[in-house]
């Protein structure tokens, strides 16, 4: 069973499908940009409203900072850019 950087199982962590769907990803592709609706049909969940006007929400910080970071870190990938106009994140591999 896998688990992230603060060994919780990805199955119960609200974010660990968003982990499982970036590591899944070919090593090839190097960035993908995902809609905030697509990311929410993976979670199987909404974002919280700080996703849609926060870039704090989405910042690139150290685990522990803000719970959001660690699947996408955790998968190998860093926030590139966030249009909350248009409702989109890009990520780039690290």
């Amino acid at each position: 069973m896998a688990s992230n950087s603060k060994g919780e199982s990805l199955e119960d962590s609200k974010y660990g499908p968003l982990e499982e769907y970036l590591r899944s990803l070919p090593v090839s592709q190097q960035d993908i940009t995902m809609t905030f609706e697509f990311i929410e049909q993976v979670l199987n969940d909404q974002l919280p409203v700080e996703a849609y006007g926060e870039y704090e929400w989405w910042g690139n910080q150290k685990p522990g900072m803000n719970v959001e970071v660690v699947p996408w870190m955790d998968a190998g990938w860093m926030v590139d850019t966030v249009e909350f106009r248009e409702k989109w994140v890009r990520f780039v591999r690290q």
